[in-house]
């Protein structure tokens, strides 16, 4: 097995490219390790309604990244206390949804630095009943990643706070996160330990029961196609919210003017079908509003622009724009 050094990048979207590359593109005949570290982000499982994960208000106050990765699997939560292990392997027909074969070299690690971790139902590390690592899978066909967390020192507090959805009344087929008790690795530590150590004593661990382990770092031609499939895929808005299942939102809330209750369709992230009611009194057709955002990007600045040569006013009395904006699309 060859260790692929990351070279200490820590932009989750640089990291996931970093990943699906390799899976893609080195040596089929060759098993690879892979480490990375994220800057504070919420991984998003492939098959998730993006907007059933996280609070997205607070993510974009606190510059958060919002990833979708090409695994399934539940959204995850990941700052420099969190350390991500992916195997790249063949995919012999066995392997996949076999995350005991590649989880037990981990918990084998962490039970000789006195961690009493198991593999619990399907794909979670737990210690105590407390999950500190959660595992998931991807295969082309030929090959296969399967890939984890390790929550060293997280700051769980974020973790709450970013994954913490306020959008009401959000219904849709994603695939929706179970959340568990988590708990981060360095409770269970007799003595303290930096992330630098814990890597590092990680992969010595995982190389014990293996041949002795080389370090690949990539060429200057392999890194700008790294940067290329980020720029062209990680870094869309389309990868990260438009390829969310397609789902349904009701908005309402009560105005000085009335009522007004939204009913909105989102269909690759693009608005299909939008619907006004309510008890209020405008001068124009609520009409015009509902054509107008058809075929509009389901994100609040798209949404704003197409509402920005309009009085909303007119159509629901006293209203302003960045009301209805908040109706239509807000935190509760």
């Amino acid at each position: 097995m060859i260790f692929i050094d990351n070279e200490g990048h820590t932009n989750p979207k640089l990291n996931l490219a970093l990943e699906e590359y390799a899976l893609r593109n080195f040596d089929a005949s060759t098993d690879y390790l892979l480490f990375y570290i994220n800057e504070p982000s919420i991984i998003i499982g492939r098959n998730q309604n993006t907007l059933e994960e996280i609070n997205q208000e607070y993510t974009e106050e606190n510059n958060i990244h919002i990833v979708r990765r090409i695994s399934g699997g539940g959204a995850v939560y990941h700052d420099l206390g969190n350390l991500n292990f992916s195997f790249i392997t063949n995919h012999d027909g066995k392997s996949i949804s076999n995350f005991k074969k590649f989880t037990a070299p981990v918990i084998r690690v962490l039970n000789s630095m006195g961690v009493a971790a198991e593999l619990k139902g399907r794909n979670d590390i737990l210690v105590e009943d407390k999950k500190i690592s959660g595992t998931a899978q991807f295969s082309t066909g030929k090959r296969m990643i399967s890939h984890g967390t390790l929550l060293l020192d997280t700051d769980m507090s974020e973790v709450v706070k970013a994954l913490q959805v306020k959008m009401s009344k959000i219904a849709s087929k994603g695939h929706k996160s179970v959340r568990s008790r988590v708990a981060n690795i360095s409770e269970f530590l007799e003595n303290p330990i930096t992330m630098e150590a814990f890597k590092n004593q990680i992969l010595t661990g995982l190389y014990e029961a293996s041949e002795p382990f080389e370090t690949y770092k990539l060429t200057e031609a392999e890194w700008e196609a790294v940067h290329q499939l980020k720029a062209e895929k990680y870094d869309l808005w389309d990868w990260n919210f438009g390829r969310s299942p397609k789902f349904n939102i009701q908005r309402n809330k009560r105005f000085p003017v009335g009522e007004i209750d939204l009913r909105i369709f989102v269909e690759k992230g693009l608005i299909t079908e939008f619907k006004v009611f309510g008890d209020f009194f405008g001068t124009k057709p609520v009409a015009d509003i509902e054509n107008l955002l058809l075929g509009v990007a389901y994100d609040k600045n798209e949404i704003g622009k197409s509402l920005q040569n309009i009085e909303v006013g007119d159509y629901f009395g006293k209203l302003t724009n960045p009301e209805f904006l908040d109706l239509v699309y807000g935190n509760d």
